[in-house]
């Protein structure tokens, strides 16, 4: 059966995404706001990716939990997103914790779906895609739910290969001839590589399809026991004797290559997905206009950059490699390998380094910033080095052990 046309079908699968997390190994980008409100990109929020691969596989039946503070996330869910016609079933809500089962939060993963039990048994879904709100890649979901059915699976799991360094941070994924899982295992400290490169390992996404019936009656059950009340931890770990799981390796169809999947859960991935914006050839395509990327943009004029000479004859200010948001006004200033957010002030010999820049960060004269990054509506005084004295960094900032340095929302500067 293929859901490339079967609109009823499409109808019957219900988006549940986890916007929960308290996101601490952001810190202090999610000082005042959850991680999936994080900005990302210059003019995006993280979640407006995975939210984009929902409206453009056809899914218009989300549900966002959310749970930490959740302020800015609920105001750019309603200023963004608000597009859907509930005259046509669609809808999209964000869902606070209701206590409706529990006086508890959300304990896990799997919890925060049987907390809002009531919104399956309302909407009766056949098939529920849980999804995390903090992850940056494409997807068409249109291809994994087809690969569900034709596994006649009871849970898929995208996974993709990650360094057998950096796995540690994923559920590592064991499976057979068939891909079908026979283990799963949840951020070890060892992880397992592949059978046919030592070198990387298989990991989950954080994404998971289930047939609605097995995964109530697992939640359930779940309930019953002293676990974690995680999907990775707890559930998939318990069904694997017993229900069809199965892993759908999310690769390229054509070289079958890995594609682009970045868990910015750090400071560093944060720091590095922004850098792989601004390649030359970027492997993550932003203006890719068969898959785009919807989210707010407020009410900014373009962007303006202006040479300055403060000596006949010399000219000051260059961008390279470089994403410029609206509402900048760059005078004389350069700016190389950057992320420059909307409503940013730069003035002149200036100099910006792979940086992410918030929106309304003002920088003035003979600034100078690298490997930083600076959150909103910081005001950077003349004169002032940022990340070129690890020393004196970290006296005011947050360093991270790849020298990222990252510098608070509204951080007043001297």
């Amino acid at each position: 059966m293929s859901f490339d046309f079967d609109c009823k079908l499409f109808n019957k699968i219900l988006v549940m995404v986890l916007a929960g997390g308290q996101g601490e190994r952001l810190y202090p980008l999610t000082k005042d706001r959850a991680k999936p409100a994080v900005p990302f990109g210059g003019t995006y929020r993280i979640i407006d990716f995975t939210l984009s691969n929902c409206i453009n596989s056809g899914l218009r039946k989300i549900c966002v939990l959310t749970q930490y503070k959740s302020y800015s996330l609920d105001r750019h869910m309603r200023v963004g997103w608000n597009i859907f016609n509930n005259e046509l079933g669609e809808f999209i809500e964000n869902i606070h914790p209701q206590k409706r089962i529990s006086d508890m939060w959300y304990q896990g993963t799997a919890d925060a779906v049987f907390q809002n039990i009531y919104v399956l048994e309302r909407e009766r879904p056949e098939m529920v895609l849980i999804l995390a709100g903090d992850h940056v890649y494409k997807m068409d979901y249109r291809e994994l739910i087809n690969f569900h059915i034709s596994q006649k699976a009871d849970l898929t799991v995208p996974c993709v290969e990650v360094p057998i360094g950096e796995a540690s941070r994923f559920g590592i994924v064991s499976i057979d001839n068939a891909q079908r899982i026979i283990n799963f295992n949840e951020k070890p400290a060892h992880p397992e590589p592949t059978p046919a490169n030592p070198e990387v390992a298989l990991v989950s996404m954080g994404i998971y399809l289930f047939n609605t019936e097995l995964l109530v009656k697992r939640i359930i059950d779940d309930t019953k026991k002293d676990t974690e009340h995680d999907f990775g931890r707890s559930i998939i770990p318990s069904m694997i004797d017993k229900d069809r799981l199965f892993a759908y390796i999310f690769t390229d169809k054509d070289n079958r290559t890995t594609r682009y999947w970045r868990d910015i859960g750090t400071l560093d991935a944060y720091w590095e997905a922004h850098m792989d914006l601004v390649k030359a050839e970027p492997v993550f395509n932003l203006y890719d206009k068969s898959w785009p990327i919807r989210t707010y943009h407020p009410q900014f004029p373009p962007a303006r950059a202006n040479i300055s000479a403060t000596v006949p004859g010399e000219k000051c200010g260059m961008i390279l490699d470089s994403l410029i948001s609206n509402g900048c006004i760059i005078s004389g200033a350069q700016i190389k390998r950057s992320v420059i957010s909307p409503d940013v002030l730069i003035d002149c010999h200036s100099e910006i380094y792979d940086s992410i820049i918030m929106e309304g960060v003002r920088i003035g004269k003979n600034v100078k910033i690298r490997k930083a990054i600076i959150d909103k509506f910081v005001v950077v005084p003349d004169g002032k080095y940022i990340g070129y004295n690890g020393k004196e960094d970290t006296k005011q900032f947050t360093v991270t052990q790849k020298g990222v340095v990252a510098v608070h929302k509204e951080m007043p500067l001297l």
